[in-house]
């Protein structure tokens, strides 16, 4: 077949370039530095192109050997086919739905957000979204087709226009499929070829994020063809749509998060309880008589909210699974309840045995718990140091190189080693796989647990700021010295698991939001305990018991960053508003807008609990900011 092969790549970071020249140096690549999204990259090739057809692709499709010439003989055969889809199946060789579609009117739209077209997917009246009742294996003149797989003919496109760039990625193929048939022309489904389309691979289609980019597409379609009153109506359906969608996905996030505490509680009790029963029977009472009733319906349910609740706040229920962090969690929560327990009346101190006991049964069944989570390899419940991590060396030349090799010497079994650049795009070095602009997305297609930063290739006021505005929690951050071999904060000489290493310990991540968050409020107990001597202190009485409201119902933070003129606040990661900021720490009002840019940096970058007490403490007058 005489044809044209564009490639559009929309800065991807997965080395896809570097194949393609090598491996098709025949095809038109069109290589962006940004992505532009679907409409725009597919109008790029398409001016280009000077074919009598125009096909567009998906990348994660694959067709079979006759799909083109078949395909292209019914566009010929066919002079009133303005646009043409095949059938698609999925991964798993099933048949998908999308193959062919209605127009989404307000009716059919209806139908598919409240689940009557699952339902009902043969009925004429609630599957028109998918079309369900045409047979899918005969060829029928339908109203969408889908951009995965879209024939169109070019001379109808020089009539009625390219993809639509107001949509980035979802609708526009709707757009275009509906600006086809208000031609005159038809759009076919012809299913006597397939395709498989690895639907996912773009995109996570069960996110919220998807729901609210889909709908948002459907939402300037339905302003851009419907009537004003259908278009509000739209509207209001889509909106609908999301909420519901976005409620479902964070009650989903909810019972996701919450499956380990709560089968952790149901040890708990029943651990705890059969101690108590052979502690009463046995040791206390063996000759007749029991607890209070309270033991069981109060003191026990309390015991245990203060053993999850340590150990969630000692990192026990982060990934990946450390047990002593478990321990840690129980051993200061039994501290806690024990510390309690002593200042109760004497007629509220059940039994100190049951507490300790009880601390040393949590420790077993959740360490036993999580054992067997790993034995079993359920996911994400995997113990100890991950020992495959996935590395991100940022620098140029050849200081990246000699980092990773003394990764590759170590004995820590690197999973990945991935350079990235930190010259012009236009020089970047071979081997790479991206620039330091695309570190966000590196981190993300990579699954990246750690970024090296080559301290000889980027001052630190760079590494600052890049560390502090990718915001990504799971991620360490870590700076490697110049030619240096020496071991900063390892266990000791011999061990190789932190050569090079000066930590980053970032506001954003996890712990550190969970500490940062439990220190605002016991400051906000105290002072409320102290409110009439704060209060008298204060330049600003009633505006401190405001601001002493908002922290405790978590709206604002004691200590967070000072916005400048200058603000370097789109590379800060995302914290609560603060009524002190860095500054604070300074006597006098005449720092500069550099110096709170620099403090606020430095903030981020080595976030100590201490150094929001220190800032509070020099700030109590401020307190009614």
């Amino acid at each position: 077949m005489d044809a044209e092969i564009f490639v559009v790549d929309n800065n991807s970071v997965d080395g896809s370039l570097e194949m393609l020249h090598q491996k098709f140096p025949d095809i038109t690549l069109i290589a962006n530095k940004d992505n532009v999204g679907f409409s725009i990259a597919n109008n790029q090739a398409i001016k280009q192109s000077s074919g009598e057809y125009v096909l567009l692709l998906n990348p994660d499709t694959v067709v079979e050997d006759d799909t083109f010439t078949k395909v292209v003989r019914f566009m010929d055969e066919h002079s009133d086919a303005g646009g043409l889809g095949v059938k698609m199946v999925d991964g798993k060789g099933k048949f998908l739905p999308e193959s062919k579609r209605g127009l989404p009117t307000p009716s059919v739209a209806f139908y598919k957000i409240f689940g009557l077209s699952r339902i009902f997917p043969k009925s004429k009246l609630f599957g028109k979204y998918h079309l369900g009742y045409l047979d899918k294996e005969k060829i029928h003149s339908v109203d969408i087709l889908s951009g995965a797989f879209m024939l169109l003919r070019k001379s109808l496109l020089d009539q009625i226009g390219l993809l639509d760039e107001t949509f980035f990625m979802y609708g526009e193929d709707i757009d275009l499929s509906y600006r086809i048939i208000k031609a005159g022309y038809k759009n076919y489904y012809f299913p006597n070829t397939r395709i498989i389309h690895y639907k996912g691979e773009s995109t996570k289609k069960g996110s919220v994020n998807y729901v609210v980019v889909f709908y948002k597409a459907m939402v300037i379609f339905a302003k851009k063809h419907f009537s004003s009153k259908n278009a509000r109506i739209f509207s209001i359906l889509i909106n609908m749509a999301v909420y519901f969608r976005a409620f479902l996905a964070i009650l989903n996030g909810f019972f996701s998060k919450a499956a380990l505490p709560l089968v952790d509680a149901i040890l708990l009790f029943g651990g705890i309880l059969g101690i108590k029963n052979y502690w009463e029977h046995n040791i206390i009472f063996p000759y007749g008589g029991e607890y209070p009733v309270e033991i069981v319906s109060i003191a026990i349910p309390i015991y245990i909210l203060i053993w999850l609740f340590s150990v969630f706040m000692s990192g026990g229920y982060d990934r990946p699974v450390r047990l002593p962090k478990l321990f840690q969690g129980l051993f200061i929560g039994s501290i806690i309840i024990l510390t309690f327990y002593a200042l109760l009346p004497e007629s509220f101190r059940f039994s100190r045995a049951l507490i300790i006991f009880g601390a040393i049964w949590g420790f077993i069944s959740m360490m036993g718990l999580r054992v067997l989570l790993h034995i079993f390899k359920v996911k994400k419940f995997r113990l100890g140091i991950n020992l495959n991590k996935r590395y991100a060396i940022v620098g140029n030349k050849e200081e990246p190189e000699r980092v990773a090799e003394l990764l590759r010497k170590s004995d820590m079994s690197p999973g990945l080693i991935g350079l990235i650049s930190t010259e012009e795009r236009e020089k970047s070095r071979d081997g790479y796989v991206g620039h330091i602009d695309q570190l966000k997305e590196i981190i993300k297609i990579y699954s990246i647990d750690e970024v090296i930063f080559c301290a000889k290739d980027l001052p630190a006021h760079t590494i600052i700021d890049y560390m502090s505005g990718l915001s990504v929690s799971q991620v360490e951050y870590k700076i490697a010295p110049p030619e240096s071999l020496s071991i900063i904060g390892s266990n000791s000489i011999n061990t190789s698991g932190d050569i090079y290493i000066i930590e980053l310990d970032s506001i954003s991540k996890a712990n550190n939001k969970r500490s940062k968050r439990l220190l605002d409020f016991l400051v906000g107990l105290v002072f409320l305990v102290l409110s009439p001597i704060v209060f008298i202190v204060n330049r600003n009485p009633f505006g401190f018991v405001r601001n002493l409201f908002l922290v405790l119902i978590g709206n604002k933070s004691w200590v967070g960053f000072q916005i400048t003129t200058n603000s370097t606040a789109h590379k800060l990661p995302k914290i609560k508003p603060g009524i002190l900021y860095p500054t604070d720490m300074i006597k006098g009002n005449d720092v500069s807008s550099e110096t709170a840019d620099r403090l606020n940096l430095l903030y981020a970058r080595n976030y100590k609990i201490l150094n929001d007490i220190n800032i509070i403490f020099n700030g109590i007058r401020n307190l009614g900011r």
